[in-house]
């Protein structure tokens, strides 16, 4: 298992002229109360994603859990979301290396083979056009 220092350091909201980013240790109740989180993503989290879901749970968790039978992961899917991991390589130096999955991509590993990977899910991405162009 991995020794987070600093826990709010992965707890955070950030953009660029694209996309959104937020970082996975934020839980639902955080994003619905930071700032910085988009108001139309606040809106889909209350809407379509908290129906299911306790407001506590981290993003880090859900996404590391989530299925493609889950109606989650359709919203996150439309939001044409991606999932930044570090995800542990194996070799004379074991490390960590990072990779973007598709929400297509993440929902295909099993919670198992996941934690076989060693994954941590560590940012989500969402497109701002995609976000845009979402009908609530």
């Amino acid at each position: 298992m991995y020794n987070i220092v600093n826990e709010d350091d992965f707890k955070y909201t950030m953009q660029d002229v694209s996309r959104y980013y937020l970082g996975c240790r934020l839980s639902y109740a955080e994003i619905l109360s930071e700032e910085m989180a988009p108001f139309k993503f606040k809106t889909i989290v209350e809407r379509y994603i908290l129906k299911d879901i306790d407001s506590s749970t981290t993003l880090e968790s859900h996404l590391y859990h989530l299925t493609e039978e889950d109606f989650e992961w359709r919203v996150y899917k439309q939001l044409k979301a991606k999932v930044r991991v570090s995800q542990l390589k194996m070799g004379s130096a074991d490390h960590y290396q990072e990779k973007v999955y598709t929400m297509n991509q993440l929902a295909a590993f099993s919670a198992k083979e996941k934690e076989e990977a060693g994954m941590i899910i560590r940012e989500l991405v969402i497109s701002k056009l995609a976000l845009l162009a979402f009908s609530i």
